[in-house]
C-alpha cells in the first residue's frame, strides 16, 4: 500500500498589508499528515486530536479537497488520511490551510506527482472555501511553495514565490477565539482613495523589500491602513504588544491571518526571543493563556517524512 507521511507548517497570512494575498510559511507549530492510497473509492478522514472536528469528508477541510481530487480526475481509488492536528483551529495561523494543502499535496504525491503547484493550490482552496466561506490562498501558497509568496490572482492561479530575507518570526497564540467568517464581516465594503493608496504603497514596498532583502524598506512598509484598524479591536492587548515589539527593536508585525494571533518580525533571534517573553508576559498579566512560536521563515512549506511509494 502506497503511503506518506508530512509535516505541514502554520503559516501567517496578509503580513500585515497584503490581505488575501501575500503570506509566508513558518516553523512551528505543524501537523502530521498520514496518507493511504486506496484500491476502493471511499475517502476515509481520522483525526488523532482534541478539536473534534468532522470526519465526513464532505465536512471535513482535508476531505473535500480529495473528493474534488477524486472528483476531477475521476479516480476509482480512495484515500486514507489521519491528522495530527496541532495548529489550533481559529488561530489565524493557517490550520484549515494546513489540512487543505496537506490534502492536495499528499494526494499528488500518492498519485505519481501528477498535479503543479499552481494547480494543488487550486484544490486546496476548495478546504479554504468550507472552513470559511472564501476561496482564498494567501495562507496555501506559502505551505506548498514555502517561503514568501504573493498570489497576484486566484482566477486564474498565479502564485510567484519570493525571496525568504534571513528573518525571526515570533509568533503569539492568546487562547480566545476570533472565526475568520466573523472577521471578515466586520470589514468596510469600501474604502477611500487616500487609504487605497497608502495601503498600495505598502505593499509595494514590502514587496521590493523582500525582493531586494532592504530590511529597513521590509520594516517601514509593515503598516496597514485598512484591515488591522477594524480587526485589531478583537484582539485583547494588540495594540500594546505591537508597540512594546516595535520599542524592543522588532522590524514590525501584526495580525497574523484573521487573529488572534499576532506576529513580529526581527532581525536576530535575540530580538525575537525577548519579544516572546514580552508577549507571554502581557497575556499572563490578564490570565489568557498563550503559545509562543520563534522561528525563522521556512523556505520549503510542506516536508515529507515518512514515504512508502
Amino acid at each position: 500500500m502506497k503511503k506518506i507521511k508530512l509535516r505541514v507548517p502554520a503559516t501567517v497570512a496578509n503580513l500585515v498589508c497584503g490581505f488575501d494575498i501575500l503570506g509566508m510559511a513558518i516553523h512551528e507549530p505543524y501537523d502530521e499528515m498520514e496518507f493511504k492510497l486506496l484500491d476502493t473509492p471511499e475517502i476515509i478522514i481520522k483525526h488523532k486530536d482534541s478539536f473534534d472536528l468532522p470526519e465526513d469528508p464532505s465536512k471535513n477541510v482535508a476531505g473535500i479537497v480529495l473528493l474534488k481530487i477524486q472528483e476531477n480526475l475521476q479516480l476509482t481509488n480512495g484515500f486514507e488520511v489521519t491528522i495530527h492536528k496541532h495548529i489550533k483551529p481559529g488561530s489565524g495561523l493557517g490550520s484549515s490551510a494546513a489540512s487543505a494543502a496537506g490534502a492536495a499535496l499528499g494526494a499528488n504525491a500518492l498519485l505519481g506527482n501528477i498535479l503543479s503547484k499552481d494547480e494543488m493550490v487550486h484544490f486546496a482552496m476548495f478546504g479554504e472555501e468550507l472552513a470559511s466561506g472564501v476561496r482564498h490562498a494567501d495562507n496555501i501558497a506559502p505551505c506548498i511553495y514555502g517561503g514568501i509568496t504573493l498570489v497576484k490572482s486566484t482566477t486564474p492561479i498565479d502564485i510567484i514565490p519570493l525571496n525568504a530575507p534571513d528573518l525571526f518570526v515570533t509568533a503569539v497564540h492568546p487562547q480566545v477565539e476570533v472565526k475568520t467568517s466573523d472577521s471578515r464581516q466586520i470589514l468596510k465594503k469600501s474604502i477611500s482613495l487616500k487609504s487605497a493608496v497608502e495601503q498600495w504603497g505598502n505593499i509595494a514596498g514590502l514587496v521590493a523589500g523582500i525582493q531586494k532583502n532592504d530590511i529597513p524598506l521590509i520594516g517601514r512598509s509593515l503598516n496597514d491602513v485598512i484591515i488591522e484598524p477594524v480587526r485589531s479591536i478583537l484582539i485583547p492587548k494588540f495594540d500594546e504588544i505591537k508597540k512594546e515589539s516595535l520599542a524592543m527593536g522588532a522590524l514590525g508585525g501584526g495580525i497574523s491571518g484573521s487573529g488572534p494571533s499576532i506576529f513580529m518580525l526581527s532581525e536576530t533571534k535575540e530580538t525575537a526571543e525577548k519579544i516572546a517573553v514580552l508577549m507571554k508576559t502581557i497575556y499572563d498579566k490578564i490570565n489568557i493563556e498563550s503559545y509562543v512560536y520563534v522561528s525563522k521563515i521556512n523556505p520549503i512549506g510542506i516536508e515529507v517524512i515518512e514515504e512508502n511509494l
